[in-house]
C-alpha cells in the first residue's frame, strides 16, 4: 500500500518500462476483477489523429451549459498529471489517485502472474479511470478519449452510447498501419452494436473503410460532410466563428473561444453528438445551451495563449495533420506578423516533414528536449532543418533565452509547438 500521492505517481510512471502493448485481454482482465465497472456508466466513446481532446472539451462544455455532471478520461495530460480524470472538468485530487492506485495495485501484481503478462502504464491509469467514473455518484456522462488507435485501445473495453471518430491522419503508423485505409479500420473498431458512431473523416477511402464497420455494427453512421453545411466561417482575435446547418437546425454565428480553423469542424461534431444525444433521449439539450456550451469550452495546449509580450501561444501538433492545421491558423490569425517558433518531436514521429513545413513559415526557429524516454535529441532536430535562422538548445530552459531574443521584434508573435508532452513540460516551466 502508497501512503502518499508522489509514491503512487512514481509507481505508474514506472511502467512505462512495459512500452506499448496494444490489445484488450488485460482490460478484459481487470474490468472482470472489479466488477465490470465499463458497464455501470454511460459512456462517449472518441477516437481519432487528430481534434480528440478538444471536441471532448466542446461536448463536456455543453453537457456542463445543460445542468449533466460529465467526467473525462484524456491523455496525455498538459497542466497536471491528475486532469486525465476529471469530472466537469476539475481533476480529481491527490487522495482520490492514490486510493485508486491502491485498489489496483494487488491486481496488477496478480496479472504480471497470468499469461497475459504484465499491464503497462496507460492500461492500469484507463483500469483507474473505470473504477472511479462507476463508484462516482450523480454522475450523468463519461466522455472516454482513446490513447492510441481504437480497436485495441485500453478504453476499448466500453459500453458507450455513441462513438465519435474525429480526423484520420498519418500517425503511429508502426502500431496503426501506413496506409490511411488500415489507420481508419483501427479507429473504426471502436464501433460498437446498435451504437450511433459520428464522424469528421473527410477522405474518401478512410470513409468507405468507417461506414462498412458501422453497417457490420448495424450502427447508425452519421457523416458531418454528408450531414451538416459549415459556412460564414471567420477568424476572431480570441476564437473562430461559424454557421452550422445539419439537418435537424440551422444554427447562425456560433463562436468558440478556441483557436484554429479546424476548432470549426470539431465543434461542429460536438453539434451534431447533442443532436444525436437529444433525439436518442439519452439528454435535453437547447441552442442556448449549445451555443453557451461553444463559446466557453476550454482545452489546454490548444492554441493556448500564455504569454502577451511578446506574444507566447502553445499548440500540441504532434504529427504531420496537425502541423498542416497550424500553418492554416497561423495564416487566419497572424499574416503579417513574424512567427518565430520553438519545436520538440518524438524520435518515432515523421519530424523531418513537420519541420520541413514550419521552415517554410517561421522567420526563426529554436529546437530543444525536454525529459522523456522518446524524446529526440535538439541536435537531431536541429540538423534536419534548412533555415538559415535557426538555434538550438539541450535544455527546455533554452526556451526562455529564446523568447527574450524575439521580444526584441515588436512584430513577433511566438509558437511553442510539437510533442504535447513538450508543450505540457514547456507550460509548466514558462507559467513558473
Amino acid at each position: 500500500m502508497f501512503t502518499g500521492f508522489e509514491e503512487a505517481l512514481g509507481w505508474i510512471h514506472g511502467r512505462l518500462k512495459f512500452g506499448v502493448k496494444p490489445g484488450i485481454e488485460r482490460m478484459k482482465w481487470f474490468m472482470e476483477k472489479l466488477d465490470h465497472p465499463e458497464k455501470k456508466i454511460k459512456a462517449i466513446h472518441i477516437a481519432g489523429t487528430n481534434g480528440k481532446g478538444s471536441t471532448v472539451a466542446f461536448i463536456r462544455s455543453i453537457l456542463n451549459e445543460s445542468g449533466y455532471r460529465v467526467g473525462t478520461f484524456t491523455s496525455p495530460y498538459i497542466v497536471t498529471f491528475n486532469e486525465r480524470i476529471s469530472i466537469n472538468g476539475q481533476p480529481i485530487s491527490d487522495d482520490e489517485w492514490l486510493f485508486l492506485v491502491n485498489q489496483i495495485k494487488p491486481l496488477t501484481e496478480e496479472l504480471e502472474k497470468t499469461e497475459l503478462g504484465a499491464p503497462t502504464e496507460f492500461e492500469i491509469i484507463t483500469a483507474c479511470a473505470f473504477l472511479y467514473f462507476s463508484t462516482c455518484k450523480n454522475l450523468d456522462f463519461v466522455i472516454f478519449e482513446t490513447g492510441l488507435g481504437g480497436r485495441l485501445d485500453s478504453t476499448n473495453v466500453v459500453e458507450p452510447v455513441l462513438t465519435l471518430i474525429t480526423t484520420i491522419g498519418h500517425d503511429h503508423m508502426a502500431v496503426l498501419g501506413s496506409t490511411l485505409e488500415e489507420i481508419a479500420a483501427e479507429k473504426a473498431g471502436i464501433i460498437k452494436k446498435n451504437v450511433p458512431v459520428i464522424t469528421a473523416v473527410h477522405q474518401k477511402n478512410a470513409n468507405e473503410v468507417i461506414r462498412i464497420k458501422a453497417g457490420e455494427m448495424n450502427a447508425e453512421n452519421i457523416s458531418l460532410h454528408d450531414a451538416c453545411a459549415i459556412f460564414n466561417e471567420k477568424a476572431l482575435s480570441a476564437g473562430e466563428e461559424f454557421s452550422l446547418e445539419t439537418q435537424a437546425k440551422l444554427y447562425e454565428n456560433l463562436q468558440t473561444s478556441l483557436i484554429g480553423s479546424h476548432q470549426r469542424q470539431n465543434a461542429s461534431l460536438a453539434v451534431l453528438a447533442a443532436e444525436k444525444l437529444n433525439q436518442s433521449g439519452l439528454a435535453v439539450i437547447n441552442e442556448c445551451q449549445i451555443r453557451d456550451g461553444l463559446r466557453k469550452a476550454v482545452w489546454p495546449g490548444r492554441f493556448e495563449k500564455i504569454s502577451d509580450d511578446p506574444p507566447v501561444y502553445i499548440d500540441g501538433a504532434h504529427n504531420m495533420e496537425g502541423v498542416e492545421r497550424l500553418v492554416d491558423t497561423v495564416m487566419d490569425h497572424f499574416s503579417g506578423k513574424h512567427l518565430y517558433i520553438c519545436f520538440s518531436a518524438l524520435k518515432d514521429k515523421p519530424y523531418e516533414k513537420m519541420i520541413d513545413k514550419l521552415d517554410k513559415m517561421a522567420y526563426g526557429i529554436h529546437f530543444t528536449s525536454f525529459e522523456f524516454p522518446r524524446a529526440e535529441h535538439a541536435k537531431e532536430l536541429y540538423q534536419t532543418s534548412s533555415s538559415t535562422n535557426k538555434s538550438w538548445g539541450s535544455q527546455l530552459s533554452s526556451i526562455n533565452e529564446f523568447i527574450e531574443t524575439c521580444k526584441k521584434d515588436k512584430d513577433s508573435v511566438v509558437i511553442l509547438t510539437g510533442s504535447l508532452y513538450f508543450i505540457s513540460q514547456a507550460r509548466t516551466m514558462l507559467n513558473k
